[in-house]
């Protein structure tokens, strides 16, 4: 019988729920409201839970606080997603009981964590909606602390608690209509017992094997070239500046008695009055670098083995002293962030003047220190953040907390039309908080939807579909099927098509070439003569046709 968890067992029911969740990421994924194929709650909990363990093995420390702090922050600067913020918020609330433990927990004490990961996981949703994950957490929370009255061991208990959150799950269609039109329990709500599993695993001993090659991949960059900027030492205190002085020479004309065994002792002693050593080269000419705050002991310990030439000493202090003032002079009241998938659509975003562009939409959910690190490249104090993704505005909400001298604006676009509208709404001579409400007023007066494929056969929304078939959807409903893209296309154009609306566009992405697209374009013309009709590369992955109407 287990009574209590120690430092090191907790240690391993964190590394063993996210090994748990990897090894089931792509089940979860395919637990898609809509038979579309871009679920991506799964690897979004599994990347959240990565970053969590990563930071958690990077702690040296093995006292509770130490530990639960790391599992906090690395949860939080991994999360993803709606899902993979919500996970977040749990492991935050569940840490911050743990944390004052100073040995080891109990039962009770887990089923008060769980209660506070439950609070704190509600307090991040401004809407809390049922059926949820939350749902499932929330209620596993609310038994706990029966559960642990009645069972000391922790295996029993979490057994137990586990079967509680089973028959949550189960329940969650009941609770949220879309779920049951879609014959799918939550997704979130999955994840999450897929972690608790490998709670129970981590202390029953139970060994889950090797993690599928197939495993999450993070999320991809942005091209740094793109945007050539030197914010690794803008945003570097001078105090965090441990070596001041950048030292290179050459040392030439080698003494007789120099070998080559002294080049590899001059590298050791570098080492030891400093860091970014490079000392490479033969018997004939040394080539030496290194950061250091005493640089003459590095040209004397040089000198021990023939003459210096080509000396240069540079102040980093004074550098970044001057990178900064020139980048405060330059700095501006605001800027703009724009996250999408496709390298159409990011040109769009730059050329109406988004001051950075980061990769992200459907099955590629940036977590929120990729969007804050974003926001810190960006030299101005006010950044507007487009998510241009329901799944995204969470994650760019909890950016908030992770940047320093910059304040977030989330407009919650929740796709790539409405960020258009709303960067075109952008004027830099008015106020932040009119161009606030100017670009929210933008993204209203869109409609906007989306052509793929039926990724299972299923009935949603009054369409009877098999795989394979071409739909239309807004951020809602399916409002069209068909057997042919440009005819489902126009369909979906035709059910959201209002009398106000003047302009329709369309964004083409893979798999679509320009002609057939300009073809649609002509097509699209002729039904609706009273709307201008334009068409633009987007190159986005998932998503035939992207449609605005404005």
């Amino acid at each position: 019988m287990q009574k209590t968890i120690n430092s090191t067992e907790f240690r391993k029911m964190v590394a063993t729920g996210a090994r748990m969740l990897e090894i089931n990421r792509a089940k979860v994924d395919a637990l898609n409201v809509f038979p579309v194929p871009d679920g991506d709650t799964g690897t979004n909990m599994s990347l959240t839970l990565q970053s969590a363990v990563k930071e958690m093995n990077a702690c040296t420390s093995n006292r509770f606080q130490e530990i639960c702090d790391a599992v906090s922050k690395g949860a939080l600067k991994g999360a993803r997603g709606n899902s993979g913020v919500i996970s977040s918020q749990i492991f935050r609330g569940i840490c911050s009981v743990i944390k004052d433990t100073k040995d080891a927990f109990d039962t009770k004490t887990f089923a008060k964590a769980m209660e506070a990961g439950t609070k704190v996981a509600y307090g991040a949703v401004s809407i809390p909606k049922e059926g949820t994950i939350l749902t499932v957490v929330r209620l596993m929370s609310e038994s706990a602390g029966k559960l642990a009255s009645k069972h000391k061991d922790f295996t029993d208990f979490l057994k137990a608690l586990i079967e509680v959150g089973d028959d949550a799950l189960a329940k969650t269609p009941e609770l949220l209509p879309v779920l049951k039109k879609a014959g799918v329990v939550d997704s979130g709500g999955v994840g999450l017992m897929h972690i608790m599993r490998g709670f129970l695993a981590a202390i029953s001993g139970e060994d889950l094997g090797e993690i599928p090659t197939e495993a999450a991949a993070e999320t991809k960059k942005s091209d740094e070239d793109l945007f050539g900027d030197n914010s690794d030492i803008i945003n570097l205190d001078l105090g965090d500046i441990e070596f001041a002085y950048c030292t290179e020479f050459f040392v030439i004309n080698l003494k007789q008695m120099t070998t080559l065994a002294d080049i590899d002792r001059l590298k050791e002693k570098l080492m030891q009055i400093g860091d970014s050593v490079i000392c490479i080269g033969d018997l004939e000419l040394i080539k030496v670098h290194v950061h250091t705050n005493t640089p003459g002991r590095a040209l004397s310990y040089a000198l021990e083995l023939g003459e210096l030439d080509r000396i240069k000493i540079e102040n980093m202090l004074e550098e970044n002293r001057a990178l900064k003032a020139k980048l405060e002079a330059e700095k501006k009241e605001m800027g703009m962030l724009a996250i999408c998938a496709g390298t159409g659509l990011e040109e769009i975003f730059k050329d109406l003047m988004c001051d950075r562009v980061i990769e992200g939409g459907q099955t590629m959910n940036p977590s929120a220190q990729d969007i804050a690190d974003a926001v810190q490249k960006i030299n101005a104090s006010n950044v507007f953040v487009f998510p241009n993704n329901s799944n995204v505005i969470l994650a760019a909400e909890q950016a908030k907390d992770l940047v320093t001298n910059r304040t977030i604006h989330v407009i919650p676009t929740k796709n790539v039309p409405q960020g258009f509208a709303a960067a075109l709404a952008f004027n830099p001579e008015a106020s932040v908080p009119e161009n606030k409400t100017n670009m929210t007023h933008a993204i209203d007066n869109v409609a906007s939807g989306q052509v793929t494929y039926a990724v299972r056969n299923t009935t949603m929304n009054g369409f009877k579909l098999k795989e394979g078939d071409i739909i239309g959807l807004d951020n809602k409903r399916i409002l069209a099927k068909g057997d042919d893209i440009a005819e489902t296309t126009l369909k979906l154009i035709k059910a959201l098509k209002r009398e106000e609306h003047e302009m329709i566009t369309l964004y083409y992405g893979e798999g679509v070439t320009e002609e057939d697209a300009e073809a649609l374009a002509a097509k699209v013309g002729e039904e609706f003569s009273d709307c201008d009709v334009d068409f633009h590369f987007g190159g986005q992955p998932v998503y035939y046709y992207m449609v605005s109407l404005e």
